[in-house]
């Protein structure tokens, strides 16, 4: 039997791991993607009995920092096994092959597993001069993802240069950038954007792929809510310094060294969703946040045009000391925080409604129990 045919837990056994270290691996996927406790056997069944699942990785306009990024997850396995055992058909940046020998790999696969193969791209795809800015083996980038989307079970669009087109998608974008849900259609395309996105939610969207034989529910951005459905602003455990209005001034004061919240230096929370706040980065140490810097919004499109990057934006109505936070701000923040101020007061005005029912049934049933 070779590696074509084995399974995820016996490439595990191969490996070393027991048992028990598969069990808590698939504990710990199911977890992070959001699955409850009853749904961890579907993902122990999948990865006992599925054989792996064929994987071709591009790399076009981008710095390989989400591959960086994936294979230091925090849990040994899905370096070990996931990235080894099922990315590596074909992957400009790891593979051993190289030249001829790697063009033939890319295409046996596609071929062989027409229709079944995962399609990972990594980088944004430039479109003007006919592609011309990112070749590989005398082909552009779009004729490639062209070829290689047609015969897809699914696409996975890698951090930000793919999922909206990231730096290189900058005013005035010299190389007509574009991400790859711009250029394909009628295909399954789930957009993972960061830059880089966690290891984790990488490793997290690989395996609920695996175990589900599905993609994973997306929100209008086609991001898994899993990962993507709150603000790190809610998560950030400096929004209680937020909430009480205490805030650092500039990077080297003394609100700074204590921890104070970065909005008014800049900081994108409010209107960036992600999950840096819960899952992290290296083993769940520290995001940049924590780390004393300000969320850039890197998870959001055209995070790089949005105005200056320490100049905070625009209160809005709402949140906690929002309502008297000063009101200088770039006008495009402005405009994203209103539709999240809508969304906040319908939600705020919906919870009092169902408190007010709440009592009024709860007094309701006092008065008949008398």
């Amino acid at each position: 039997m070779n590696d074509q045919t084995l399974t995820i837990y016996q490439q595990m056994l191969n490996k070393g791991y027991d048992r028990r270290d598969f069990l808590r691996f698939c504990g710990w996927m199911g977890a992070l993607i959001g699955v409850e406790a009853s749904g961890v056997g579907r993902i122990v069944h999948a990865l006992e009995t599925k054989p792996r699942t064929p994987v071709v990785w591009f790399h076009f306009q981008e710095c390989t920092c989400c591959s960086e990024s994936f294979i230091r997850s925090s849990h040994p396995i899905v370096g070990d096994i996931v990235l080894d055992k099922i990315s590596l058909d074909y992957t400009e940046t790891l593979q051993a092959a190289a030249g001829k020998q790697a063009e033939e790999a890319l295409h046996e696969t596609m071929k062989k597993y027409k229709g079944e193969y995962l399609m990972l791209v990594e980088g944004s795809v430039p479109t003007e001069e006919n592609g011309v800015y990112c070749c590989i083996a005398g082909r552009s980038a779009l004729d490639i993802v062209k070829e290689a989307a047609a015969d897809a079970k699914a696409i996975v669009a890698w951090g930000s240069c793919a999922s909206n087109g990231c730096i290189q998608a900058a005013n005035p974008n010299p190389t007509g950038a574009t991400p790859i849900h711009k250029i394909i259609s009628g295909k399954p395309i789930i957009n993972v954007p960061g830059c880089p996105p966690i290891g984790e939610v990488m490793a997290g969207t690989i395996v609920h792929l695996l175990a589900f034989d599905r993609i994973p529910q997306l929100d209008g951005l086609g991001r898994p809510k899993a990962f993507y459905s709150r603000r790190v602003h809610d998560t950030c455990y400096r929004r209680p310094n937020y909430d009480a209005g205490l805030f650092v001034e500039s990077f080297d004061d003394e609100n700074a060294k204590r921890g104070y919240c970065l909005y008014k230096v800049g900081c994108r929370g409010p209107v960036t969703y992600n999950s840096c706040g819960v899952i992290r980065w290296n083993n769940g140490v520290s995001y940049p946040i924590q780390s004393g810097h300000g969320c850039i919004g890197c998870s959001e499109a055209n995070f790089w045009d949005n105005g200056p990057f320490y100049q905070h934006l625009a209160s809005f109505p709402g949140f906690g000391i929002e309502t008297t936070a000063d009101k200088i701000g770039v006008a495009v923040g402005a405009a994203t925080l209103a539709g999240m101020a809508a969304h906040s007061i319908t939600t705020n005005i919906r919870k009092r409604r169902e408190i007010k029912e709440s009592i009024a049934n709860s007094k309701t049933d006092k008065e008949g129990g008398a």
